[in-house]
């Protein structure tokens, strides 16, 4: 009942660009772009590596969970994303709102804990080749994948929950584009200190730890990479390397600038720049950097494709 007397707030009133509404019809067709891509990149990915038996192992079958994630968080926040800039500022019901907020976290989670995962298989598999099939048999696969959706689910309930339970008498008005905790932690009738101290703590330990761990996994395969006799390999290996670096390190980067201080002091418009920078590029990017570009993603993908021509030209 102390909730319902303090909680007058039934919807929540998304502003995006509004500041800007020069600008609304032109990143509505930019956004419209990246979303159709991102999800044709990743659903041909699930698709390619689901159908293809040779492409049943670890370091695939981790690319099939995180185009899975990517999927699902563009699906979550691009839809509601383009109605607020096709409409400049939208409602959105207290319930949607922080239904959305659940499944950024859940799968945003989930994406960190994935990532720290594929940098350890590759760790294990560059620095360890001959051990690689022990180190990451299929009950460690396995563990590795629960644990990354489990921890991401465990985030999204405790920090929903406990946002949600604050109360939210007074402005409506999210200065955001999409229902994210800090934006919306601003408009809580509450002192919200220990929340923030609580976030600080769980933003060092999922985003900054795992981020740690694959910077540490990259330099040992750089080491290995190093002793390769083979100029060509080294440098196929390096681009790699550079490759995944440069993703994790735009998610992580961005999504801990985003959660480390939710009442930081950086502006509303850089905050909506940080999120989707995590929310809509790396999602897009995703595809071409660990998947679309490797060849033996290529070989099953020409496969399918000339077998779809075959059944056409029968």
């Amino acid at each position: 009942m102390k909730r319902q007397n303090q909680s007058s707030v039934v919807e929540f009133i998304l502003l995006g660009f509004s500041n800007f509404p020069e600008l609304q019809q032109q990143l509505f067709g930019i956004f419209l772009i990246i979303y159709l891509v991102t999800l044709i990149g990743n659903d041909i990915i699930i698709v390619v590596i689901s159908l293809e038996q040779s492409l049943h192992v670890p370091m695939y079958l981790f690319l099939l969970n995180l185009s899975v994630v990517d999927v699902s968080i563009s699906a979550v926040i691009m839809p509601e994303m383009l109605v607020v800039l096709a409409t400049e500022k939208t409602s959105i019901s207290f319930v949607s709102c922080f239904a959305q907020m659940y499944f950024v976290l859940f799968f945003g989670g989930t994406e960190c804990f994935l990532l720290g995962a594929m940098a350890y298989d590759r760790f294990a598999a560059v620095c360890y080749p001959l051990s690689y099939p022990i180190i990451m048999n299929k009950r460690i696969f396995m563990n590795l994948v629960i644990c990354s959706w489990g921890l991401g689910f465990t985030l999204g309930t405790v920090q929903t929950s406990w946002v949600s339970s604050f109360p939210f008498c007074g402005p409506n008005e999210i200065n955001h584009l999409f229902c994210e905790t800090p934006p919306v932690l601003e408009l809580a009738c509450a002192d919200t200190f220990m929340f923030e101290i609580y976030a600080f703590t769980g933003t060092v330990l999922i985003i900054m730890v795992p981020f740690l761990l694959i910077l540490l996994s990259y330099t040992q395969i750089l080491f290995a990479i190093l002793k390769m006799k083979s100029t060509t390999g080294r440098q196929k290996a390096f681009s790699t390397c550079a490759s995944h670096l440069t993703s994790v390190t735009l998610f992580y980067g961005t999504a801990s600038m985003t959660y480390l201080q939710p009442k930081s002091g950086y502006s509303p418009e850089t905050k909506k720049l940080m999120s989707l920078a995590y929310s809509l590029l790396t999602p897009l990017l995703n595809p071409l950097i660990y998947s679309l570009r490797n060849s033996e993603m290529k070989r099953p993908l020409v496969k399918l494709w000339r077998r779809k021509v075959d059944l056409h030209t029968l």
